[in-house]
């Protein structure tokens, strides 16, 4: 790649082919992080992943510059981040009120979101980006690579070499070709898709089991969340499977196979306690954010003030933000659409007569509620990194004041039967909120990375509103095809055992219904938010003992509240990731090592994300329910036997060439 100008020089930056690359980046992880949200109730960071592959391909054309390599991470940052409105979006479905995700609806709450997300994140970036102290870890760590990449620097540290260089790609692809051929042979009923088995437990009606899904994306995700997640989800498991489901079935005595019993016993009362679980533990982690957040921005703002005051009228290039009357007027012109969309929706829902205060009201709510959790979130970004900002529990406070104001505004005059509705609108104005507040712990991150690789702040946030509506055109009928392939867990008609689980939109879309028509068992959910106070005070109790033995309780609450063919898997590639990174510590270049194999389950997400997608399409086109299905069901006890010895002998040579890969690097 050409060397670059001195700082503060122009330089080919936000250019069309920039746009265009970070574009088609944006459609393939965009795709796969919702196909996967859905899946494993959790998201993975893009930037890393899209910086190497936009350096890849940039590298074979001319004048290519570091900052035009930011931009198109940029651009698929901001649209790979825009799918956590996974997190509440799907709750329309769950709670039975859409049946599939009217596009232009759908657009409109990303788009108008994403966009406010992006515009209330420009006021704050010289207080929270440029005048501040806060860590930034994956934007310092994606500037790194950038720098590797384009040979500006000429000594880094090995981890950032490999991203930068040809062995990152290369990591990336392969992961992402063998999940994907996986997934593929796994579809034909060659290889078997999990490994399960349930049992009755006494003479007393009791009964549990569990459920191996042979994924090498949920492997992967073990990987990245560490062994203490990984540990936690599998406490979770044990809580949900050893414990409740056991119990549950045995106050609930149920005849018919041990499966379909243990499998109820699940759905109808288990889930509702990890919900208990979640709720408590991500609205702690939220609390124990506020003093430094607030301390934080006081400091910040004071700074910034102080800055301002010792500057002259000319701002450099890497200064230039978008005007602030333009973000004002993009702000405004925002509000239509979304003034609209909630008018059409009240009416839509029967809820006409009171269209004009659910407008007035609502226009208030996104704009006041949305610059404060943008400034929350893109202070904890900043603080402990985007991948680790508790945004559940940002769904969760935004929905209960939603459905509180509900109800003591409009309830009470409305007909008995209009319960579902005011779910509905709940819903529907926490999801903008909620894609403001995704957007905004993604933004200063990126603005992170381009203050450290000299960019221009305004051709940056202009690069972020680009994404988002990228984004916002993928996510709709990425979702509509896998509600129809699959559904989402908890919906009307949907069967459990083939549904995404979408742990957090039904978290979300059950505490809706919980608060506006009490038709929730909050002895369940109390039952949970015990258990979560326990895990608190647990893992506050480690973190005085051990600095390294952690026990997350979010992550417990997902355990319980997912199922195990996703839970238990996870477990397993925590174990394997944790064992491949102590190996790799005793070897010359243990960061190299241990940073491919970070890419190398990028690229297994990918892949299998990706080809779920694919399939999801033929599913619904072809109208069967296993279109590539090679062999019947006679083959399954030798497939289980086929598939499982298959994974574990590809994923022994997968880390064995990426441990050869990073010695070479």
């Amino acid at each position: 790649m050409n060397a670059v100008p001195g700082p503060g020089a122009p330089r080919a930056e936000l250019t069309f082919r920039g746009l265009v690359i970070g574009i088609v980046i944006t459609l393939v992880f965009t795709a796969a992080n919702v196909f996967f949200g859905l899946k494993a109730g959790l998201t993975f960071a893009t930037s890393i992943p899209a910086a190497v592959i936009s350096m890849a391909i940039l590298r074979a054309m001319k004048n290519a510059t570091i900052q035009e390599n930011n931009i198109v991470q940029t651009v698929a940052s901001a649209a790979g981040t825009l799918s956590s409105i996974i997190f509440v979006l799907p709750g329309l479905i769950i709670v039975g009120w859409w049946t599939g995700f009217p596009f232009w609806m759908s657009f409109g709450i990303c788009a108008a979101g994403g966009i406010l997300g992006v515009m209330y994140t420009i006021p704050l970036r010289r207080a929270l980006v440029t005048d501040s102290d806060l860590p930034y870890p994956e934007g310092v760590a994606c500037a790194e690579v950038l720098k590797v990449g384009s040979g500006e620097v000429v000594e880094a540290s090995d981890s950032a070499a490999v991203e930068g260089g040809s062995s990152g790609l290369m990591a990336v692809v392969v992961g992402s070709i063998v999940s994907a051929v996986f997934y593929v042979i796994v579809e034909t009923k060659l290889f078997a898709s999990d490994v399960a088995q349930y049992f009755r437990i006494g003479d007393r009606g009791a009964a549990s089991g569990y459920d191996f899904s042979l994924s090498f994306a949920l492997f992967a995700v073990g990987h990245l969340v560490g062994l203490w997640v990984g540990i936690a989800m599998l406490l979770g498991a044990a809580i949900g499977w050893g414990w409740a489901v056991p119990h549950f079935t045995m106050l609930h005595p149920a005849a018919g196979d041990a499966a379909d019993v243990a499998q109820a016993a699940w759905s109808h009362y288990v889930r509702f306690v990890g919900a208990g679980t979640i709720g408590v533990a991500a609205i702690w982690t939220l609390a124990k954010l506020v003093k430094p957040v607030v301390s934080g921005l006081n400091s910040a703002m004071a700074a910034s003030r102080v800055r301002k005051a010792g500057k002259g009228d000319t701002l450099p290039r890497t200064e230039q933000d978008m005007p602030i009357g333009l973000v004002g007027l993009i702000v405004l012109l925002c509000m239509l659409p979304i003034a609209w969309l909630l008018g059409h929706f009240s009416v839509i829902s029967g809820l006409a007569s009171h269209a004009a205060l659910l407008v007035i009201g609502g226009v208030l709510f996104v704009l006041i509620l949305s610059f404060l959790v943008s400034t929350v979130c893109g202070y904890m970004a900043g603080l402990i990194g985007s991948s680790n900002s508790p945004l559940s529990g940002i769904g969760i406070l935004v929905v209960i004041i939603a459905a509180l104001l509900l109800v003591a505004g409009v309830k009470s005059s409305l007909p008995a039967d209009s319960g579902k509705a005011l779910v509905a609108f709940a819903l529907f104005i926490t999801s903008v909120v909620f894609a403001v507040a995704a957007i905004a712990n993604n933004n200063l991150q990126d603005l992170k990375t381009g203050q450290l690789v000299d960019a221009t702040p305004w051709r940056q946030q202009v690069a972020l509103v680009i994404g988002v509506i990228a984004g916002a055109i993928v996510i709709p009928p990425v979702l509509d095809l896998l509600n129809k392939a699959y559904g989402f867990l908890g919906a009307p008609g949907v069967d459990p055992a083939h549904a995404l689980p979408a742990p957090q939109a039904g978290l979300i879309s059950a505490l809706a219904q919980g608060v506006i028509q009490n038709n929730i068992d909050w002895s369940l959910i109390s039952t949970g938010a015990l258990i979560g106070v326990g895990l608190i005070i647990l893992d506050a109790l480690l973190g005085r003992l051990t600095k390294s033995v952690r026990l997350p309780p979010l992550a417990v609450g997902l355990g319980i509240y997912l199922p195990t063919s996703t839970t238990l898997m996870i477990v397993v590639g925590a174990i394997v990731g944790w064992y491949f990174d102590k190996r790799a510590e005793r070897t010359p270049k243990a960061e190299a090592t241990k940073q491919l194999g970070v890419l190398l389950a990028s690229g297994l997400i990918v892949g299998e994300s990706i080809i779920g997608v694919v399939v999801a399409a033929i599913v619904v086109f072809s109208g069967k329910p296993a279109p590539l299905a090679l062999v019947g069901d006679s083959f399954q006890n030798a497939s289980i036997w086929i598939g499982g010895l298959a994974f574990a002998l590809v994923t022994f040579a997968m880390y064995r060439w990426i441990s050869r890969l990073g010695q070479r690097s």
